[in-house]
């Protein structure tokens, strides 16, 4: 199924909004604020005082994660009724790390448009001006805020090659970094606070000499942390721990046993055979 973007009415408007500094929205976005019906919005007040700063006036309705699969089905009503709407988060682009997918999910599902805006992120600019590689990277988002599934996590991707990109809350990044110090090993990081904002501080170095500058620290934080760069990779594990990290992220035992034969380019026979004699052994 295609949809053509071009399309006048029907259309869901996923729009970025600054993530500090108003000056950061872009022309399309406040015209497309000023022709729209209905903003949904994750905090009414919020995107208030930002239209009132530009003098927009329009209806506002909450959509945020605890009314989103209630709303969903009022968004699709209005939009077959001919409205434009706009879906705009309290910062940054709907979606990442944010609520509206669930909409645009339901949107789609009835043959109706959504239309996704260029703008303001926050992972964006904290890679770019971090000084770590950023060909590739995978965006990750906010981990587990229990220790020990937070660990689990990056267990999982302890091994990637990729600079990866996290968010996290202030008073969790101190844990979050020891944790990380304790399994992925001292890498190279940059924390970036505050960005757009009077007050945006980025701090670089290694886990270790970050931990020793952030006691306190206050803000919407971004963390770059570089890839895997060891050549052992996985074959410093065995199967069965390769398999388990697999397992203690939620993949069933066919897949992970699926993807440790392709992360080692072993027949798959072969590492099934081997996981089981394992786990035979360990259960004897």
């Amino acid at each position: 199924m295609s949809q053509k973007s071009y399309k006048t009415e029907n259309n869901l408007y996923l729009i970025p909004t600054p993530i500090g500094n108003l000056d950061d929205i872009t022309i399309r976005s406040l015209n497309l604020l000023k022709e729209v019906d209905v903003v949904l919005c994750e905090d009414t007040r919020v995107t208030g005082s930002l239209l009132k700063k530009y003098d927009i006036k329009k209806k506002l309705i909450s959509c945020h994660e605890y009314n989103e699969d209630k709303i969903k089905y009022e968004v699709v009503e209005m939009l077959k009724e001919g409205k434009k709407i706009g879906l705009v988060t309290d910062q940054g682009s709907p979606i990442i790390s944010d609520p509206g997918y669930r909409v645009v999910e339901e949107v789609i599902k009835n043959n109706l448009n959504v239309i996704g805006l260029p703008g303001a992120t926050a992972f964006v600019p904290a890679l770019i001006a971090s000084g770590i590689s950023p060909s590739k990277f995978l965006f990750y988002g906010f981990l587990n805020s229990k220790s020990s599934k937070q660990k689990q996590e990056l267990m999982s991707l302890k091994f990637l090659p990729y600079t990866i990109i996290f968010y996290e809350a202030p008073h969790r990044i101190k844990e979050t970094l020891e944790n990380m110090l304790e399994v992925i090993g001292n890498r190279k990081i940059c924390l970036a606070r505050e960005l757009s904002k009077v007050y945006e501080e980025l701090y670089r170095g290694t886990i270790n000499e970050v931990l020793k500058d952030i006691d306190n620290i206050k803000g919407e934080i971004v963390l770059i942390v570089e890839g895997n760069t060891e050549t052992v990779g996985y074959n410093s594990l065995d199967i069965l721990e390769h398999i388990n990290i697999y397992l203690e992220d939620g993949m069933d035992e066919k897949d992970a046993i699926k993807k440790v034969a392709k992360e080692r380019n072993v027949a798959k026979s072969i590492i099934y055979k081997e996981y089981h004699d394992n786990k035979n052994k360990e259960g004897e």
